[in-house]
């Protein structure tokens, strides 16, 4: 990848890193809600700068837009 995938507040993220939501977040396709302040542990990088994958709290195959996210 030749591009930095950044948080919410500018902090470049990782494959790995820890984030957190910082807002009340509707999952398509389900009835779940994450909640702000949700930790989400061990992301994944997709080819995409404003996105990531990752699973949190029994919903598997996320896939999350940064702008969204802080690094914990």
């Amino acid at each position: 990848m030749d591009f930095d995938v950044k948080d919410s507040n500018g902090a470049v993220l990782n494959d790995g890193d820890t984030v957190q939501v910082i807002k009340d977040l509707k999952v398509k396709g389900t009835s779940k809600t994450l909640k702000r302040g949700t930790t989400i542990k061990n992301i994944r990088l997709t080819n995409r700068e404003g996105e990531i994958e990752c699973n949190a709290d029994k919903i598997k195959g996320l896939v999350l837009k940064t702008e969204f996210l802080k690094k914990v």
